[in-house]
């Protein structure tokens, strides 16, 4: 699993290179300042993608003294970091549009410019659904980030190969500048989008109420001779998730049995979830709660 992430995150860095030098050629034979908003925020997916790479080379690093619950926060923060730099970014494109509707000039070979940027938005396109698809799979923050800062771009490609087509046939110069204040509000709403979605893991966000009724149900099913689970708490790191929970069982129920209930849970759980690190604090039956507790016999 880990070795396909990090074969992933490096082939997104080449991937980037290559946009990157296409949508620059655009910008290059056609003077467009869109254009060149466009390859500006390219050179943060460049640079976004080696950040990937970083994240999920810490993120595979095994639990050790200073980190027992393990490494995997570091595909939120690298998340997170990615996000402040795309707002980063649209902030400096929004200084160029500025700049540009103030000092309009014409953009020549505004359809070869097109062309070009067409052709890095359809390598875009497919690259970002990969990365969205491996990254859900793989349960990795960093990729799901990164392909959806990817596709997000796509529509950005998409707004300007037509808007720039329009610039000749509208013979409005300003038009360029125009779009390039639109890249920056998109490319801004999609930093802001990832920043958001990146904090709830950092902040140990629950997970979905269709996710813990899952959960519930699993344990009900599968703990035989227990009499009542409640006070339980999910948490997601990565592809890791961490479970705990308390388990009311008969006083006279021997130690040994007891674990043998557990066993089967934990089983159950991590059949239901993937990698799970599951936490059981077994209890008396005069320690049962009733209210808001899930009754299992």
């Amino acid at each position: 699993m880990t070795s396909t992430r990090i074969k992933v995150a490096r082939a997104s860095i080449a991937l980037s290179v290559v946009v990157l030098a296409i949508k620059y050629a655009a910008y290059a034979v056609s003077g467009s300042s869109a254009l060149l908003s466009d390859a500006i925020e390219t050179i943060l997916n460049v640079v976004a993608a080696v950040g990937t790479l970083w994240a999920m080379s810490v993120a595979a690093l095994p639990a050790d003294d200073n980190h027992p619950y393990g490494h995997g926060k570091a595909e939120y923060l690298s998340a997170v970091l990615e996000g402040v730099l795309v707002v980063l970014t649209a902030i400096g494109i929004l200084v160029i549009a500025v700049h540009d509707w103030r000092h309009p000039e014409p953009i020549r070979a505004p359809f070869s410019g097109v062309a070009l940027n067409a052709l890095a938005g359809l390598v875009n396109l497919v690259w970002g659904r990969i990365l969205i698809a491996v990254g859900r799979k793989q349960s990795s923050q960093a990729l799901q980030a990164a392909g959806e800062h990817v596709v997000s771009d796509v529509w950005a490609t998409v707004a300007l190969v037509i808007g720039v087509s329009l610039i000749p046939l509208l013979k409005w110069d300003r038009l360029d500048a125009v779009l390039s204040g639109l890249v920056a509000l998109n490319v801004m709403r999609a930093g802001f989008s990832m920043m958001k979605h990146s904090l709830s893991g950092l902040m140990d966000e629950a997970p979905s109420p269709e996710q813990m009724e899952a959960v519930k149900a699993v344990i009900s099913a599968s703990a035989t001779g227990a009499l009542e689970a409640h006070d339980l708490r999910i948490r997601k790191v990565g592809a890791l998730s961490f479970v705990e929970f308390h388990l009311v069982v008969p006083s006279a129920l021997t130690v040994h049995d007891a674990h043998e209930i557990c066993d089967q849970i934990e089983a159950a759980i991590r059949s239901e979830l993937g990698r799970a690190s599951i936490h059981i604090h077994v209890e008396p039956e005069d320690k049962a709660k009733h209210s808001g507790a899930l009754v299992l016999s």
